[in-house]
């Protein structure tokens, strides 16, 4: 009997352990909570109508067609024996492994305030990009429709908590919806006066580039009209706005609709896998994985992606933690189907190396920023050639010939028209408050 790799989770790093091991003597069980890959740098595009769900998510099992070895399986995985080698689904169902990949993703993160997720959605999943587009085009209906100038205007104010990548890329989005989408399509109100407002922690908006860069990003996104506030901690949110204290003291802002990008927590999985194996989990509920991604003292799991607290080991240097970015996934599941296949042939397994390719983040129409690893060094640059990088970079690595041309040409025709096809919303959604 083949060996059995149990996989659970088909983001980035599940998908390439699964198509790294397409020809390896083994039998593949991928299983995931939806029925879709999803290419995440892109949900923002969702959440503001710039592309339907289609163009960034892919079925998993249509993915796998081709690829004998494995069985896809729609199901979310709630419990693990480590000793008995099973895992265990929400439906009471059981699976037998010989190896596990866990390559579950990550969730939001509220620092301990989950209450505030009603009235602050987050965007890791298509129903979060539903929601969050539902809730910014239903404040313009209902602004059309209130008389009342005080509260026209909290309905008229977006508030976006976070200046990481997908804090910048929605707040830059919002304003031009604003700016050049809406505008002349309402009797009552001027979308031209909504405003948009960043709320940024720390004092400076994408950590993680240089600070020349964050600076530049920084002035992109005021050109575009966005209020950018550094320094500024979140205290309270409802569903009249949220409270925020800054150097000048506490400020409340009056807003229908917040959108929360500030953190992000592991999947909850971990804890199972710590239940399982006593491993251990850092401060954000990763788990703390050995140079190889294996669990210490459990060398048949490996884990892999976001859910993973790992590190690069480079020969002559120091490790380094490895980044929750897609890159960083792919590459680590890679890395494990190499072991995998290692381990099966009798061979030591070999660490982890991260291959830093650099940081892209697009604030909006012909705005980007570009931070890039080369052998000669690092290549910086912003504005319009940084859009057009990212633009065709985030195209080159979305999945399937068809989601590329369907991108390309919605890309297109909204650059020509400013037009966003993709401004269908359904009724309030019953599991949550709506904002109006």
């Amino acid at each position: 009997m083949r060996p059995q790799v149990l996989i659970i989770g088909c983001g980035f790093g599940g998908l390439e352990a699964a198509r790294a091991l397409a020809h390896a003597d083994v039998d593949i069980t991928v299983v995931d909570k939806t029925n879709h890959h999803l290419f995440q740098p892109l949900l923002y595009q969702v959440a503001t109508a710039g592309l339907s769900a289609p163009s960034i998510a892919a079925p998993i099992r249509h993915l796998f067609r081709r690829q004998r070895n494995v069985t896809t399986l729609l199901g979310e995985v709630v419990g693990l024996d480590a000793q008995a080698r099973t895992a265990t689904l929400k439906d009471g169902a059981m699976l037998r492994w010989d190896h596990l990949i866990v390559a579950a993703g990550a969730t939001h993160s509220y620092f301990g305030r989950d209450d505030w997720a009603t009235f602050a959605p987050g965007l890791k999943t298509l129903q979060d990009a539903f929601e969050i587009r539902r809730r910014v085009l239903l404040a313009y209906e209902a602004a059309e429709r209130e008389d009342d100038p005080a509260r026209r205007a909290a309905l008229l104010q977006f508030v976006v908590v976070g200046g990481g990548p997908t804090g910048v890329e929605l707040a830059g989005t919002f304003a031009e919806i604003a700016r050049h989408t809406l505008p002349g399509e309402f009797r009552r109100i001027d979308p031209r006066q909504a405003r948009v407002l960043l709320v940024e922690g720390s004092p400076r908006v994408l950590q993680a580039m240089p600070e020349a860069l964050s600076e530049r990003a920084r002035e992109q996104l005021t050109a575009l009209g966005v209020e950018v506030k550094l320094g500024a901690r979140v205290t309270g949110i409802d569903a009249e706005g949220l409270d925020i204290t800054t150097a000048d003291g506490p400020q409340r802002l009056h807003s229908r609709c917040v959108v929360w990008a500030a953190g992000v927590a592991a999947s909850p999985l971990g804890r199972v896998l710590a239940s399982a194996t006593g491993c251990a989990l850092d401060r954000a509920g990763r788990v703390v994985v050995e140079p190889d991604l294996s669990l210490k003292g459990f060398a048949a799991i490996q884990v892999i992606g976001d859910l993973a607290s790992a590190q690069s080991h480079v020969p002559g240097r120091e490790p380094r933690p490895v980044p929750g970015v897609s890159p960083g996934a792919k590459q680590m599941g890679r890395h494990a189907a190499a072991n995998l296949r290692r381990t099966l042939a009798g061979q030591a397994t070999l660490p982890f190396r991260y291959r830093d390719y650099g940081n892209l983040a697009t604030i909006g129409r012909n705005s980007a920023v570009v931070d890039l690893g080369t052998p000669a060094g690092p290549l910086r640059f912003s504005g319009y050639f940084a859009w057009l990088f990212w633009l065709f970079a985030h195209v080159y690595f979305l999945i399937g010939f068809r989601n590329r041309f369907v991108v390309l040409l919605d890309w297109a025709w909204a650059y020509w028209t400013h037009d966003r096809h993709a401004r269908v919303v359904s009724e309030a959604n019953p599991g949550r408050d709506a904002p109006v």
